[in-house]
């Protein structure tokens, strides 16, 4: 079948849908295999092991050793990355279009003929354990941590893709292995975006030995829920800051409310025009980081002000804090700021697909949700028809129940959470 433009859709032997997408003279190839199924679908007792497993992917496979792949890899200047995020899997290839017919099969190869050293695994398995020991000295991320925990306690999206470090350490090699073994049971996707070599698919399959790949386009179905209740969680850092992190579950990518608060964020979080920089550093100057997270989940995602402000000024950086996500939900935004935020959003459209990498990763992440591959061009359309009052209607049906999450000195915290206790959120 071919689509509209430069872009063609095939199905490779088993199932695995191919999307290629043509940029000529560019001399560069991206690729993209994005599998469903990441840190969501840890098993109990095992949260770690699909980001163990990722990593070890690039540590050997079919017949080429670590150090093999490794002088193949970085001899051709390109580059290879395999990890796991919450809903997905993701190994991505960017090299010379020259050098695709010695690269492109490492893709099929990873995913099928993982080499899985033990030595290796050791390896990766202690720089996973130390990135989880460093993250507990950073602010951040403990407050980060904590409000994954308010919103989703011990499901799926309730623990960093690493792991947990008990869990993680206890992780097998037969795990693991049984793990690679379901890789696109769930659905997979590749996608190549750039100089197309004209027999791709007899590259993709070149060095893949035994039975064929089975697996399907990935499906449409409801991921992780998280909970909607108000709830404070407090970390006690003897730092001269406090960090603040106010969020609520919401709602998957390509939900009928979820472009709404797309353009909240926009509006809230994107530049230095933004509602929470303007309002929060440059008025009241109570800001050193401010902004609003709100990542493409299968499930329901979750909508994050952040904000790190002088533990001095905890009272008021949490009453300010508090009032902008009250105003989300009291009064419209005006028509003028939406047109900014669909401004900003049609940029941040455009300035994600400039380079073939970008668009690789854009189409693989929309059609591993089993999104059309025209979602990002339908959104734009339906930004357009939206109003102050559809963004006002689903704020007050997602965001009505925020949790507050704060790590700081234990004087900040005592403010910050009076000012909590005494605000109508936290009802």
């Amino acid at each position: 079948m071919r689509t509209a433009g430069l872009m063609h859709q095939r199905t490779l032997p088993g199932g695995c849908p191919l999307w290629l997408i043509e940029r000529p003279g560019a001399g560069i190839l991206s690729a993209k295999l994005w599998m469903r199924g990441g840190s969501s679908a840890d098993e109990p007792g095992q949260r770690g092991a699909a980001q163990l497993l990722a990593g070890v992917l690039s540590r050997g496979c079919g017949t080429l050793s670590g150090d093999d792949l490794a002088d193949l890899v970085e001899g051709s200047g390109a580059g290879l990355r395999c990890e796991a995020a919450e809903d997905g899997t993701l190994l991505s290839l960017k090299c010379a279009s020259s050098d695709a017919p010695s690269l492109v099969p490492l893709l099929l190869q990873m995913a099928q003929q993982p080499w899985l050293v033990p030595d290796q695994i050791d390896l990766e398995r202690q720089l996973n354990l130390q990135t989880l020991q460093r993250q507990k000295e950073d602010p951040f991320q403990l407050a980060h941590d904590q409000l994954r925990q308010l919103l989703y306690g011990d499901g799926p999206y309730g623990h960093d893709p690493l792991g947990v470090e008990a869990e993680l350490r206890a992780v097998t090699r037969d795990q693991l292995q049984q793990l690679a073994g379901h890789y696109g049971q769930s659905g997979a996707v590749l996608v190549l975006a750039g100089e197309i070599p004209p027999n791709v698919e007899e590259l993709l399959l070149a060095g893949v030995t035994g039975a064929q790949w089975t697996c399907q386009p990935p499906p449409r179905r409801s991921g992780p829920a998280g909970h909607n209740k108000p709830a404070i969680a407090l970390c006690n850092d003897e730092t001269e800051q406090l960090v603040l992190m106010l969020g609520a579950t919401t709602t998957p990518l390509g939900s009928p409310q979820a472009l709404a608060l797309r353009l909240l964020h926009c509006h809230l979080g994107v530049g230095m025009s933004s509602r929470l920089f303007v309002a929060l550093r440059e008025e009241h100057g109570l800001a050193y980081d401010v902004g609003v997270h709100f990542p493409a989940r299968l499930g329901d995602a979750p909508f994050v002000f952040h904000l790190s402000s002088s533990s001095e000024r905890a009272g008021e950086a949490t009453t300010e804090l508090l009032q902008e996500w009250q105003r989300l939900l009291d009064q419209p935004i005006s028509e003028a700021e939406l047109e900014l935020a669909l401004a900003k959003f049609r940029g941040q459209e455009a300035l994600g697909r400039q380079t073939s990498s970008q668009i690789a990763d854009r189409h693989a992440l929309v059609l591993g949700h089993a999104l059309p591959v025209d979602f990002a061009e339908r959104s734009l359309a339906q930004a357009a028809q939206l109003s102050p009052e559809d963004l006002l209607a689903a704020a007050r049906s997602l965001l009505a129940t925020p949790c507050l999450s704060l790590c700081g000195p234990a004087s900040a915290l005592r403010q910050a959470e009076a000012v909590w206790q005494r605000h109508r959120l936290s009802q």
